[in-house]
């Protein structure tokens, strides 16, 4: 196998043999480059006749790009029903090339090989291409489950699978698209955020409890709020409360999911810490999405499936949304005898969230003041993916270092490093701000830029720094997105991806100036001075 997809890839160079960091093995591995290749076989019947796009292979593709993405299916029979899927698209959107006695074979699959031994530079910029548009998948796939879609969205994952496969395809060629899948993104992540807050209305800020009371309960994990929704509607009035966990925490803020009493609080922290947390676990865990672990013997009869996850032996709930084995196994279990009181890494046992655009903005005169007077100084956009690597607890030192006159905007799973801390209030605001999940990027962006018109100049000329943490797929989308739309100076880490060659990483050092992060003290002295 190779993969060198996450941020915890082997040597910062890639996981090869039997199994990756992950945990996915190497058969596994070959299944999703199958199904990949699959796609891009499916992609290549559309080219020059874009007619044959339609709602149903779309949806194919989406599912499959977003159950490749880091730590989702493991399972090599559902990956195998998704590769037979998008077979049979593809013959039905070209059913003669498959009687054909002389194939030409431009709807063939692609042989990933090709890819993971093209030279240097043009790997790395199909690279960012492919785990780009996986990350655009996953938040496409959440609107869509809403019933929301935009079709440029949607065509792009056909252009973008079909440069995949061009051998022909040079830096010139690629580049262009690279950036394109930052500018789809941005659409898609709009697609997202009116999708939820249509849905479930606009998030207000909420003071979630680390509190678990006693008696049966559902732990869920991951980011689909239809899921968390379908639960909660199930459960009531069953004597069974509902804890959040990872980033379903924001589903707190949102009016139309905290109305139900039972939904009580949020249990545990990020998602790299779930075979510990969740081992001796009175309860069973529904996993949605993505940011998961791979469930140990000790619980695995306790953990089911839906949507795009799968792993082998779980029992998975599929799109009739029935979630009486998960109520069932609550039930049996029990919970636990006495309430239990919790805490953040920081030992906080409360935590905030709901600072969305709708709410910032609301209050937008007010920061603008306290910045003309000097109240506030600076704003930093700390967030991102967690992960397990050592070098991550540079992300909680930043924030503890941060001065009393700035503020914290934060996001993502890799807010669980310091959202349990105390940062006091600053005008009336408090300092450390949770503005959603990654899938609310869209919030942050829209903050930034609502900012920059207020003050009238450009993003690059607030008092804002973004110091950003990634993981995986989706993380890669939102930086591409973050650099189509011209935003500079941005600080990554723990480490930088594998996938990005040094020509590649020294076009994004001249153009848009990203930097490593080095300490919490030499980069809090580098920018503010």
């Amino acid at each position: 196998m190779f993969c060198y997809q996450c941020e915890q890839t082997a040597g910062c160079k890639g996981c090869t043999g039997k199994m990756g960091v992950c945990g996915k093995k190497e058969d596994t591995a070959a299944l999703q480059d199958k199904l990949t290749g699959a796609l891009i076989g499916l992609a290549r019947a559309t080219d020059g006749n874009e007619h044959l796009i339609n709602p149903s292979a779309t949806s194919v593709v989406i599912a499959s790009l977003f159950a490749t993405l880091t730590n989702v299916n493991f399972d090599n029979e559902h990956l195998h029903k998704l590769f037979l899927q998008v077979e049979l698209e593809k013959q039905k959107m070209v059913p003669d090339c498959f009687a054909c006695s002389a194939p030409c074979g431009k709807s063939n699959a692609y042989d990933m090989n090709k890819l993971w031994n093209a030279e240097e530079d043009i790997r790395s910029l199909k690279s960012l291409i492919l785990f780009g548009i996986r990350g655009l998948a996953a938040y496409a796939y959440h609107a869509a489950v809403l019933g929301y879609h935009d079709e440029t969205v949607d065509r792009f994952f056909y252009k973008a699978l079909i440069a995949i496969g061009m051998d022909d395809f040079g830096k010139d060629e690629l580049l262009p698209i690279v950036l394109e899948v930052g500018e789809v993104n941005l659409k898609c992540m709009e697609l997202l955020d009116r999708a939820n807050t249509e849905s479930y209305g606009h998030p207000a800020p909420a003071e979630v409890t680390m509190t678990v009371e006693k008696g049966p309960f559902i732990v869920i994990t991951g980011h689909d709020l239809y899921d968390l929704k379908c639960l909660l509607e199930q459960t009531q009035g069953k004597g069974i409360n509902i804890y959040t966990h990872g980033e379903m925490l924001p589903a707190h803020a949102y009016p139309e999911l905290k109305k139900f009493p039972h939904l009580k609080g949020n249990f545990g922290t990020a998602w790299q810490n779930q075979q510990k947390e969740f081992a001796g676990l009175p309860a069973p865990i529904l996993f949605t999405t993505n940011c998961l672990m791979p469930p140990k013997d000790s619980y695995a009869d306790q953990v089911f499936t839906t949507e795009v996850v799968a792993y082998p032996g779980m029992v998975h709930i599929g799109d009739d949304k029935d979630f009486t084995p998960v109520i069932e196994k609550a039930l049996e279990l029990g919970g636990y005898a006495e309430t239990q009181h919790f805490h953040g890494i920081n030992g906080g046992d409360k935590l905030l969230t709901g600072f969305a655009r709708n709410t910032v903005l609301s209050v937008a005169d007010q920061v603008v003041q306290a910045v003309k007077s000097g109240a506030i100084r600076h704003f930093f956009l700390v967030g991102g993916c967690d992960g397990a690597r050592p070098g991550r607890n540079y992300f909680t030192d930043f924030v503890k270092r941060t001065p009393h006159d700035t503020v914290v905007l934060t996001l993502a799973c890799g807010k669980y490093r310091f959202n349990d801390l105390d940062l006091g209030t600053i005008g009336g605001l408090p300092r450390l701000m949770d503005i959603g999940q990654c899938n609310d990027a869209y919030s942050a962006i829209a903050i930034a830029v609502a900012l920059a018109d207020a003050f009238g100049c450009g993003v690059n000329e607030l008092p804002l720094s973004m110091i950003l943490s990634w993981y995986e797929q989706k993380a890669v989308c939102i930086l591409l997105t973050l650099l189509h739309l011209g935003i500079k100076n941005i600080r990554l880490g723990p480490t930088l991806p594998a996938f990005i060659s040094p020509n590649v990483l020294n076009l994004l050092v001249e153009q848009y100036h990203i930097a490593p992060i080095t300490t919490p003290e030499e980069d809090l002295k580098a920018i503010l001075g």
